[in-house]
Formats: structure tokens, C-alpha cells, sequence
């Protein structure tokens, strides 16, 4: 039976992958995102798109009504927005606490408020039982992130899914985060990753390679699915061994 699906970030990497494994199967997907022109070249067949900033409230409650319209109920809610800053503007301000302020909010909007607000917007529409919440954290919520600011924001989604997890649970609704290392074919780094950084980030798995934004997509797919009904409250690593289970 078809479900409804919703994905922030829907546009590129991670949740553009995502977005084709669920309309693979069926499913009915709703793409989230900032940029309308992206979304409209997403290419995931029969997919809705929605373009809000999701970490403002007034943007979210769009999506919400949109939802409420055109879905009613949310099968599967995927948190895939955000990113290190690596694309937005610098802070503009020589000063060195106005950057940090800049970084460390510009973080936390984009990653961690930007989850919680959709999530809280579409909480009561989730299916009962069934119903799926996945967080996309990251490697650097383990081991940090040079300045911290993006590994924080990360991490801050942990306890906000154990939360939800004892708050859902007792509808049939599951909450699990997944963590990826790194991951190539994605707009996170812009034009910040080198050679030789990409180098040492493979030289850090087991497997010797770097993962794709299908290996993410997979992961969050199965801990959609009916087989993973008991798994819940957890962080799920996909980093080909760069960093251990905790």
C-alpha cells in the first residue's frame, strides 16, 4: 500500500536519493526544500514539492497546511536538510565573536531547528501505528567538526529523538537517527573538499571507499520498513568503519 513520504531537503544528495528508493516502491513524496528551481529539477517520479525555509515557523506552517491539503496523514517524515555553511554567505562582520555567533547560529538553524519545527508541525499527522521520524545526523556529532558549530547542531538531534521516541512510541510511531560519514555526490562541501582531504576521509574506513548518497538512502529506506517496526531510539552509523559503534 502506497505511503505518504515527506523529505527535507529533498532537492539533492542524501534526500534526493531517498526520495527515488521511496518512489521506487509506490510511495507518494512530498520534496521540501528552499530552492523552488531545484526542486523543479528533481526528477522523482509523481513527487509533490514544497519550497520553505523550514527554520522559519511561518515557512512551516505552509508546509503543514499544504500537507494537511494534499496528504492528510505522514507516513514517513525524513529530516535531511542542512549543511556545514559551506554555502551560505560568510557573517560579513571582521570581528571574531560576531563570526562565531554567525557560525553557530547559521548552524543551529539549519540543522537542528529546522527538524524540530517540521517535526513538531507534523507530529499529529503521523500514522498510527506505523508511522516513521528518521534524523540525519553525521560522523562529526562522534568527533567533532574543526569548529565545532556543526557538530553540536548534529549531536543537539540525538536527545531530541530519544524524546520523541518515548513520546511516539505508544502510537506505533518509530524515531531513529542515521549518521553518515563521508559521502560523495552531495553539495555538503562545495568546493571545499580537496584531493587530499578526500584521501584521508577513505583512509579511514574499513571498506575503502566513500559512501554514497544510495548508501545513506538504503539505510533510511529499511528503517522505514515494516521489518524495523522494533527498532526505535536509536543512531544508526554508515561510515564504512571510520568511527566505531558507541
Amino acid at each position: 500500500m502506497a505511503r505518504n513520504v515527506v523529505i527535507s531537503g529533498g532537492g539533492t544528495g542524501i534526500g534526493l536519493a531517498a526520495a527515488h528508493a521511496f518512489a521506487a516502491d509506490g510511495d507518494r513524496v512530498l520534496l521540501l526544500g528552499r530552492r523552488a528551481e531545484v526542486l523543479g529539477k528533481a526528477g522523482v517520479p509523481g513527487a509533490l514539492t514544497f519550497a520553505a525555509d523550514l527554520s522559519e515557523p511561518d515557512d512551516v506552517r505552509g508546509v503543514a497546511r499544504f500537507v494537511a491539503q494534499e496528504l492528510g496523514t505522514v507516513d514517513v517524515l525524513i529530516h535531511s536538510a542542512g549543511g556545514a555553511g559551506y554555502l551560505e554567505p560568510a557573517s560579513g562582520s571582521d570581528d571574531p565573536l560576531d563570526t562565531v555567533a554567525y557560525d553557530w547560529t547559521l548552524n543551529f538553524r539549519s540543522n537542528t531547528l529546522t527538524a524540530v519545527l517540521l517535526t513538531e508541525a507534523l507530529k499529529a499527522r503521523l500514522a498510527e501505528p506505523g508511522g516513521r521520524v528518521l534524523f540525519l545526523s553525521s560522523i562529526a556529532a562522534y568527533r567533532g567538526s574543526g569548529s565545532g558549530a556543526y557538530a553540536a547542531a548534529k549531536a543537539a538531534l540525538h536527545p531530541y529523538a530519544h524524546d520523541l521516541a518515548r513520546e511516539l512510541g505508544p502510537r506505533g510511531v518509530t524515531v531513529n537517527v542515521v549518521a553518515p560519514g563521508y559521502i560523495e555526490d552531495t553539495e555538503f562541501f562545495g568546493d571545499a573538499m580537496t584531493e587530499e582531504r578526500r584521501a584521508q576521509r577513505i583512509a579511514e574506513t574499513s571498506t575503502g571507499r566513500a559512501g554514497t548518497p544510495g548508501d545513506v538512502a538504503a539505510t533510511l529506506h529499511w528503517l522505514a520498513s515494516p521489518g524495523a517496526g522494533h527498532i526505535t531510539s536509536q543512531i544508526i552509523q554508515v561510515n564504512g568503519g571510520a568511527e566505531r559503534g558507541h
